[in-house]
């Protein structure tokens, strides 16, 4: 009976440890797929956050593997549960996967009884950064100062971002599923946006109000006329050679070479007398009589002039000596024709903007907003993204900007004057901001699209950097272009329901907001035109294309579309870093920290998936 019993504990004994040994080999199993994963995915994102990694080179691959084994053995420290001949390695594949291997052997207990001493596991599997369907706007800086080199680069800040935004769009294609889309488009931005090419006719008003001047007769009337003649020597003499040279300076507000160092002081006062005063018939028509001023002038010393003889200044003195020359002041009768300028707003036909404007457009309706808590999308139709025009509603559609139509007056070209929303009448000229160069148009923005190399190469070759930097009118195309729910739903849905898009923002800056009152921008003459802002407003231009910036960014967020900050040889402020959020601002001084942070934003945008 004893023996019968024995014989029955047996099989039960071994069905017992097998489940006993099979439960902890599992709990083994499952603990070493974790470690697996935390070390595979560790070297994984340790290559994406390498600036430049070079899959052929043995530090950067030994840096990414350190990683990995790292995090595998905090999972997986030797000798937990028992486990005996430990092994994990990985290695970096050329298109920037991890493949890794890991292995033990695990001694079992009761199992040991039967002859099964031991258990070998192992996994090999991949880690790779994946990109399913994705798009990417663009928002770049392409303001006056992205020509200017940062301390310790060699190339301009818009070169820096041209590299750094083809590694970037080479990255997330070589991350790229089969099957899978991934889209850039581009919004340059400084004081306006070029997407004239974007919009549709009927998005377009057909005329429009611009702050320009025609030409007037204010009356006709009998008058005068004066000249004077030709300078005539008499006597004594004179004599010219070069005094010095001295290389031009550029004028920043006429943005023309100019010389600007004072003449030396001249010596000797010419002494000028009237020698003579007659009258006499004049020839007509009109009939009239002539008036005759005869003027003669001695002088003796020194005196200077300067001329500009390419980009170089010449002083040029002269020296007088008992020198005398005369001149006749005449006046004569005329009728004249009083014809002046009128500057004032001035309506013209939009009909030709395809090929007369330069691509960028004024904004359509807005107010000034003293309340960003409780906006009126009603009326500020600029802050509503998705509003598609009404081509029956001028109010909805967007204006073209003809910078060499417009003229800001009283601003007269020597700096002196004020704006004045008058009508004003004059032979006076005043400043034409397109003329100036305060009507900065950037290269054409770009809607969501599959990219060539080719293509991508030629469109980014001719960002070129001019004007001053509204942060507003950038975010506000950006989120207009790649809303799924906007102006483009049909091309930026999602495919269905269970085939999403991740949608992303990247706005990269190089200076804070500064817009000029001078420019002519998406909000016309600002100080003229006083959509959004007045001179008398309680808070400064800068503050209203912040707060804008700030609504704008908000809304793209409410989409759920990601939104990512770059600070690039500038500093972060808090408008960016609230627009981005936690995680999703950096600050770049160079181009080398440039390409890192746009390494992270990779990360970000791209899935790590482990395949078998």
């Amino acid at each position: 009976m004893i023996a019968l019993i024995a014989a029955a504990l047996f099989p039960l004994l071994a069905l017992v440890g097998s489940s006993i040994d099979m439960g902890r080999l599992y709990v083994v199993q499952s603990r070493l797929q974790q470690a697996y994963d935390a070390g595979t995915l560790a070297a994984r994102k340790q290559v994406a956050g390498m600036a430049n990694f070079n899959a052929t080179s043995g530090d950067d691959q030994l840096t990414a593997i350190n990683r990995g084994r790292m995090l595998f053995k905090s999972n997986f420290p030797d000798g937990m549960y028992g486990a005996r001949n430990l092994a994990f390695n990985v290695t970096v594949n050329p298109d920037l996967s991890i493949k890794g291997t890991a292995s033990l052997i695990e001694p079992t207990t009761l199992m040991a009884i039967f002859g099964l001493t031991s258990v070998p596991m192992a996994i090999t599997c991949t880690a790779q950064m994946t990109v399913t369907n994705t798009d990417i706007m663009m928002v770049l800086d392409v303001t006056g100062s992205m020509n200017e080199t940062l301390s310790g680069d060699s190339q301009s800040k818009i070169s820096a971002v041209r590299k750094v935004v083809k590694d970037f769009w080479s990255q997330t294609a070589t991350n790229q599923v089969p099957g899978t889309r991934i889209r850039f488009g581009f919004v340059p931005y400084s004081t306006n946006v070029n997407v004239g090419g974007v919009l549709k006719d009927e998005w377009v008003v057909p005329n429009w109000t611009y702050q320009s001047r025609t030409l007037t007769n204010t009356s006709d009337a009998n008058g005068t006329y004066s000249f004077y003649t030709a300078i005539s020597p008499v006597s004594g003499t004179s004599s010219s050679n070069v005094d010095q040279s001295y290389p031009a300076s550029f004028d920043l507000f006429t943005l023309k070479f100019k010389c600007k160092n004072p003449l030396p002081p001249s010596t000797g006062t010419p002494s000028i007398a009237q020698t003579g005063s007659e009258t006499k018939p004049f020839a007509g028509p009109p009939a009239g009589t002539s008036t005759v001023l005869t003027y003669q002038r001695t002088r003796n010393g020194a005196d200077y002039s300067v001329a500009m003889q390419g980009l170089t200044c010449i002083v040029t003195k002269t020296t007088y000596l008992n020198y005398v020359d005369t001149w006749q002041y005449i006046t004569n009768p005329a009728q004249k024709s009083n014809v002046k300028w009128s500057y004032q707003p001035v309506t013209l036909s939009t009909a030709g903007w395809r090929t007369d404007s330069n691509g960028c457009m004024e904004e359509r309706a807005t107010y000034e907003i003293d309340d960003y808590a409780n906006v009126d999308l009603g009326r500020a139709l600029d802050l509503v993204l998705d509003r598609v025009p009404d081509a029956s509603n001028p109010a909805t559609q967007w204006r073209p900007q003809y910078p060499d139509l417009i003229y800001e007056r009283q601003l007269d070209w020597s700096g002196g004057g004020s704006f004045d929303t008058g009508v004003k009448v004059t032979n006076d000229e005043y400043i034409a901001p397109g003329e100036a160069g305060f009507a900065a148009c950037p290269p054409p923005s770009k809607k969501l699209q599959v990219w060539e190399a080719a293509d991508l190469d030629g469109y980014l070759t001719n960002l070129v950097a001019a004007g001053s930097t509204y942060h507003d009118i950038g975010m506000i195309w950006g989120g207009r272009l790649i809303s799924p729910t906007g102006l483009f739903a049909s091309e930026n849905a999602d495919a269905s329901p269970s085939n999403t898009t991740k949608r992303n923002v990247i706005m990269l800056t190089d200076g804070q907001t500064a817009p000029l009152d001078i420019s002519y921008g998406t909000y016309g003459v600002e100080p003229l035109d006083q959509r959004r802002w007045t001179p008398n407003s309680p808070i400064s231009l800068t503050q209203v294309v912040e707060k804008r910036f700030t609504y704008a960014c908000n809304a793209i967020k409410n989409k759920n579309i990601t939104v990512w900050f770059i600070a690039f040889g500038t500093t972060l402020n808090p408008i960016m870093t609230d627009c981005a959020g936690p995680g999703h601002s950096f600050s770049a001084a160079n181009s080398t920290e440039l390409a890192a942070a746009f390494a992270q934003i990779s990360k970000g945008v791209s899935n790590l998936r482990i395949s078998g």
